[in-house]
């Protein structure tokens, strides 16, 4: 009996040992579950608009549309925690364009066990595969009718939820077959102001009222003549947060 009395405490022992193996194991496992991580939801709609304009060659009186792209564009959509982005090409005639690109979800639907971080990493490469791509057609169509491509990335964004945000890589040298921007005078407040009235008489408001608009290479053809530059600057300014009731935001300025 005293015998079987000590197996039995050795085997009590060995069990103990076991399960003090096996429950951290187990807990380890079961962290690694559970622990992870479920994001924050991304629900900012944006858009990014990009100028296949000559001007915006890689050339050395261009401000190269394409390396400010890659530049920006993964910075501005991480930071605005953008949920979708849409996509509208500058070019000779911006609104009827056939360059199209489909809408990227940023937040893509996933489980419990799905790694958003990696998920979300795809998407955004997705959506500047999908804006060189944008980029390559524009540049085939030539031209820069930036304020039809305001236009129509402000029908193509969702509006019914949080403010929208638009990355407008271009250097905003309106410049279709109708109209020149060059040939205005905008050296005051008043006639930039003739000026814009022309635009929206003929092409009517490009509807981005309340959104965030974020201009990268804006003015950069003046760099040269910062007077001009400043005439330039203040007619877009007047134009977009004066007129379209926008919101004109310089933090992705290159």
């Amino acid at each position: 009996m005293h015998h079987s009395a000590r197996t039995a405490r050795r085997s009590t022992v060995r069990a103990a040992r076991r399960f003090a193996l096996v429950v951290p194991l187990v807990c380890a496992l079961s962290a690694l579950v559970s622990c992870t991580k479920q994001e924050a939801a991304l629900t900012t709609p944006c858009g990014v608009v990009v100028d296949g304009s000559g001007s915006a060659a890689a050339v050395k009186e261009g401000f190269d549309s394409e390396a400010k792209l890659k530049d920006s564009l993964v910075e501005f959509l991480t930071d605005q925690k953008c949920g979708t982005v849409d996509y509208a090409p500058i070019t000779r005639s911006s609104r009827s364009s056939s360059c199209r690109q489909r809408q990227v979800d940023l937040d893509p639907p996933h489980d419990a066990n799905t790694d958003q971080k990696v998920q979300r990493a795809d998407a955004q490469h997705d959506a500047a595969v999908a804006a060189l791509a944008e980029l390559k057609c524009a540049r085939t169509q030539n031209g820069s009718d930036v304020w039809g491509a305001l236009a129509r990335i402000g029908e193509a964004v969702p509006d019914d939820g949080d403010t929208p945000k638009l990355l407008v890589v271009s250097d905003f040298a309106q410049a279709d077959p109708e109209f020149l921007l060059s040939h205005q005078d905008l050296t005051t407040e008043g006639r930039r102001s003739k000026v814009i009235d022309s635009l929206v008489k003929k092409r009517g408001l490009p509807g981005i009222e309340g959104m965030d608009v974020f201009p990268v290479g804006l003015g950069m053809q003046y760099g040269r003549k910062p007077s001009e530059a400043d005439d330039f600057e203040s007619f877009w300014v007047q134009a977009l947060e004066g007129r379209a009731k926008a919101h004109v935001d310089n933090e992705y300025r290159r």
